[in-house]
């Protein structure tokens, strides 16, 4: 990378899309501004300056990041260059991978349910109840 593409400091939301945490920088943005995204412990703006060696908490669906900035770069590159500007926690790594192998085991019966019931799943409650 060139000096131009790296600083000293950048925008937050611009580093989460350059890290390729997030597809769009405005849903950076927003994750930021949703409270999913804290610095050092608080929760801040899109907007704030974010410089290397700052702590940062991502929850990205059920899955926690902790990652410490060790790069800035405000251009977004391939998953191998954005995946040196940061460094995540073991501990961090273990959890997503608990959660990961969790999620494989355990099947949610609700996950396939989507929207009302169609007109044959209602016959089948009300034969399931009793119903007439």
């Amino acid at each position: 990378m060139s000096q131009s593409e790296l600083t000293e400091k950048l925008r937050i939301d611009k580093w989460l899309w350059a890290a390729r945490f997030f597809k769009t920088r405005s849903l950076a943005a927003q994750a930021v501004e949703g409270g999913k995204v804290k610095l050092n412990g608080q929760r801040v703006k899109p907007a704030k300056e974010l410089h290397v060696g700052d702590a940062l908490v991502i929850h990205i669906g059920d899955y926690a990041w902790q990652v410490t900035v060790r790069e800035l770069s405000a251009r977004r590159g391939p998953a191998e260059v954005a995946r040196k500007l940061y460094e995540e926690t073991e501990e961090s790594q273990m959890l997503r991978q608990v959660q990961a192998a969790t999620r494989r085991v355990e099947h949610e019966p609700a996950a396939e349910i989507h929207g009302r019931p169609t007109k044959r799943d209602r016959r089948m409650l009300k034969k399931f109840t009793g119903e007439v």
